[in-house]
């Protein structure tokens, strides 16, 4: 009797310290540490997430945790290829989609911009249509492939096949669309918007992310009927003795609910994310290199339930696109569905074979791992938000949408109504920094004035024939008829000595057409940003805030 006694009035003390120490730590994560000052009062001040975790993963994205790796070739360079020498590299833990963006994905997109901004209306019509996937990709003077011109992309047989005919342009659209249609989601059910608000978009009242987080008023072209969510004041009780609302709140990034954006990985990153290297760590360093996105040196499965199985889908050889029919066939013959073959070991499918992707870098023969070994990126072009003379940004109307006219005539739509209006940095934003100099940095340290062997430090070149990278050049604005010659069009008529541009992009892994030679991720090559063919893809990437490894990785190495 004494015992249970005993036992009772122990676990009532502990019971009591946990409580008193769970309110001394509520009460100093919400007790500002500068002032004193209560932090999420509600008789007001300062408002903040004190009970935020981490980063989750945002749909269709799977986390790659950052770290070290050789980036470039290290393995089968009988050709010495400058191109991807090894260098040393450091990644940021990100996040990135599980599959390639699939047809069925980009048909949202396009059904999207079609009930916006119908393609029946003069004012909208190029923009449904510069963002339609280029579907002649699939013809070949001496092939029969019109079931894929017609079928490839719409019939749901190909639904979860990676999309295909999508230029660089239009995936990075793609892209900004899905951060727009994600964060709309996501702040539907916090109850920050109006019900069912992404189903009312029109072409005069869009949901942005940027607009929303810089001027919320602004977004759905002002409506507060979508704004105003029914559950905002309840559920953060802010109300008065008689229930009424005393306070619209408008989350920003400081909220926590805000995804970052949606976007195309580096070359560094999706290197990194196909190689898998977390699969071969041991202790703190690698065990040995792999030259694919699965472990060992062959293309086919070495387990005794799928011996012989090929890993990817790839061209085998002349005439030999998958394989005779049956048993070690590679199950596909063009592009495969998603998920066909087993994942690396970040969990990501079809890092090898299927289609090459599309990276976010301009191309140049050498990465500069000696300026910067730390995310390296190319292409760079920094923009700051246009701001009117009240002070406030500039959202774009539909009055001041801007077409971009491409190399082969098709017009793509800069800007959307509902974003905020971008300018590039001026010399005064500059000013005494050390970090960047002007807003274009595509050519830093390669390509620039200062780093060509014609560089006058007092003196303009205005010589094109002195350009370090000599790529043909377009007159893009004169364009209009098909029939016409290539003087007619602008065409340059120098001796071209390169392909090389700030217009031409990375893509990375090999396809359905590539030998498998093209299957080692190190191996870069490189295309026009505004054209498409039938074996680059592409999928997407976001940055990681906050702590490098997830809070479960943070717990088992602290026990």
């Amino acid at each position: 009797m004494r015992s249970n006694v005993a036992l009772k009035a122990i676990i009532a003390v502990v019971c009591g310290v946990s409580l008193l120490s769970c309110n001394k730590s509520d009460n100093y994560k919400n007790t500002s540490r500068a002032t004193g000052w209560d932090i999420n009062s509600k008789d007001g001040g300062f408002q903040y997430n004190t009970d935020y975790k981490e980063q989750d993963a945002a749909p269709g994205l799977v986390f790659v945790e950052g770290g070290t790796y050789t980036m470039g070739r290290v393995q089968d360079d009988p050709m010495h290829d400058w191109n991807n020498t090894p260098t040393q590299q450091h990644v940021q833990s990100f996040y990135m989609d599980e599959t390639e963006v699939t047809n069925k994905m980009y048909l949202e997109y396009l059904d999207w911009l079609k009930n916006v901004f119908p393609p029946s209306e003069e004012n909208y019509r190029n923009i449904y249509t510069g963002a339609l996937p280029d579907t002649l990709v699939w013809r070949n003077r001496l092939g029969y492939n019109e079931t894929m011109v017609t079928n490839y992309l719409r019939h749901p047989a190909y639904a979860e096949y990676p999309v295909v005919g999508v230029s660089w342009i239009q995936a990075v659209e793609f892209s900004k669309w899905r951060t727009d249609r994600v964060n709309e989601a996501q702040l539907e059910d916090e109850g920050y918007l109006a019900e069912n608000a992404k189903y009312n978009s029109e072409a005069s009242a869009t949901f942005n992310t940027e607009t929303y987080i810089n001027s919320p008023t602004k977004a759905y072209g002002g409506n507060t009927e979508l704004l105003d969510g029914k559950e905002v004041q309840d559920r953060l009780d802010n109300t008065d003795e008689n229930g009424n609302p005393i306070k619209k709140v408008y989350p920003g990034r400081e909220s926590g609910i805000i995804y970052p954006e949606y976007r195309l990985p580096t070359e560094a990153e999706w290197e990194y994310a196909a190689l898998g290297l977390v699969g071969i760590r041991s202790y703190n360093i690698y065990r040995g290199r792999k030259k694919y996105p699965w472990d060992g040196q062959y293309t086919r499965n070495g387990d005794a339930k799928k011996m012989g199985d090929q890993l990817a889908n790839f061209k085998q050889g002349d005439g030999d696109y998958g394989g005779i029919a049956g048993w070690s066939d590679d199950g596909a013959d063009i592009t495969a569905e998603v998920k066909s073959y087993e994942p690396n070991d970040f969990g990501l499918y079809d890092m090898a074979g299927n289609v090459s992707e599309w990276v976010a870098d301009v191309y140049r023969p050498i990465v500069d791992d000696e300026f910067n070994d730390f995310n390296y990126y190319r292409g760079n072009v920094y923009t700051k938000h246009a701001i009117n003379d009240d002070g406030t940004v500039k959202v774009v109307v539909i009055e001041d949408i801007v077409y971009d006219t491409l190399s082969n005539g098709q017009l793509v739509a800069r800007n959307l109504p509902g974003e905020i209006a971008q300018v590039p940095v001026t010399k005064e934003d500059t000013y005494m920094r050390t970090n960047f100099t002007e807003s274009d940095q595509r050519d830093f340290r390669d390509g620039d004035k200062s780093s060509s062997r014609y560089y006058q430090p007092f003196q303009e070149i205005d010589d094109s024939s002195k350009r370090m990278y000599n790529s043909p050049t377009y007159n893009n604005y004169t364009y209009n008829d098909s029939t016409s010659t290539l003087e007619e069009r602008g065409y340059d008529k120098e001796r071209r000595t390169s392909l090389i541009s700030n217009e031409v992009r990375v893509y990375k892994g090999g396809s359905w057409k590539d030998r498998a030679y093209w299957l080692d991720p190190a191996q870069r090559r490189f295309f026009p940003q505004d054209m498409a063919t039938d074996y680059i893809g592409f999928r997407n990437a976001m940055s990681r805030v906050g702590s490098k490894s997830l809070n479960k990785n943070k717990t088992a190495r602290n026990n």
